[in-house]
């Protein structure tokens, strides 16, 4: 699995899901009408370092509409008011990662919404063993949602997680395709389907807060050159732009996007603005079943 015994490293995978549970739930806790979203990323952020972790990301904070890729900016005065939230919160430990979300609706009027990605995670979660196909995955989620009146999102799907890649293969998708991969004993994944009343597909939109280093450049700006050295801490998990140093970060950003050093992470958005409610697990295969890290 990897270059350490593989029991070392599924005791860093439990280990960032353990910090990840306590920190979610403590999370769920602050998301209240008129408290800022800032405060709540902070806070998540802040609380993974504490407990011995890293984030694998920053802390997503997507709001109705909204599926994924959205982080408060450094000064933002965003404040929750009537909406549909999804926290989604990544932890490592050593590179080895746990990845969860979860939807608090703060109107009371889309549980229903919210109940349908959370049956499709367990249905999903309820299947997954040594030798189940990614086919037979999708199919289940597909099914709970579609039989709850609901539509899957299907340009989002969960995935495998590999240390310091918090998005590997194999793809695991939220409807049921032809072709898909067999998972092992010891994969370790990330369940997460996407629930939408809309049309069932999301669109790049919004401004950019999240990046993540595809390889060092060279670069003449000194900007540039400071950024790059900061970012390589990171290994090539995304990071947000308001954990990053001020002075001229625009134009350092700007420069190593355009030498191909850097890629965005632009707001993911339902096409037809629909809402969009998220459920999301970490698991461990087994010969039997799976393991959740995240619980």
């Amino acid at each position: 699995m990897e270059e350490e015994g593989i029991e070392v490293v599924l005791d860093k995978y439990r280990k960032a899901g353990r910090i990840l549970a306590e920190i979610r739930g403590e999370a769920i806790e602050k998301v209240k009408e008129g408290v800022l979203l800032l405060e709540v990323a902070e806070f998540v952020e802040k609380s993974i370092r504490e407990r011995g972790g890293e984030p694998a990301f920053p802390c997503n904070i997507s709001l109705n509409e909204e599926a994924a890729h959205a982080t408060p900016s450094i000064d933002d005065e965003t404040v929750f008011g009537n909406d549909l939230v999804k926290i989604d919160i990544g932890v490592h430990v050593d590179g080895y990662i746990g990845d969860s979300a979860v939807t608090v609706d703060l109107s009371g009027e889309h549980e229903d919404l919210v109940r349908a990605s959370g049956a499709a995670l367990s249905e999903a979660i309820k299947i997954i063993r040594d030798g189940i196909s990614t086919v037979e995955i999708g199919e289940v989620i597909e099914n709970a949602i579609r039989g709850r009146g609901y539509r899957p999102v299907v340009n989002l799907s969960g995935h495998g997680l590999a240390r310091y890649n918090s998005h590997a293969l194999p793809t695991i998708p939220n409807v049921r395709y032809e072709h898909g991969v067999i998972l092992t004993e010891n994969d370790v994944v990330a369940i997460e389907p996407f629930v939408t009343d809309g049309a069932g597909k999301v669109v790049e939109g919004g401004t950019v807060e999240i990046y993540g280093l595809i390889k060092a450049k060279p670069v003449r700006v000194s900007e540039a050159k400071k950024l790059l050295d900061e970012i390589q801490k990171y290994q090539g998990l995304p990071f947000a732009k308001r954990w990053l140093p001020r002075e001229r970060l625009d134009l350092a950003l700007r420069t190593l996007k355009t030498v191909g050093a850097l890629r965005e992470y632009p707001v993911l958005r339902e096409e037809e603005k629909g809402l969009i409610s998220q459920a999301e697990e970490t698991v461990i295969v087994t010969k039997d079943g799976c393991e959740v890290t995240t619980k």
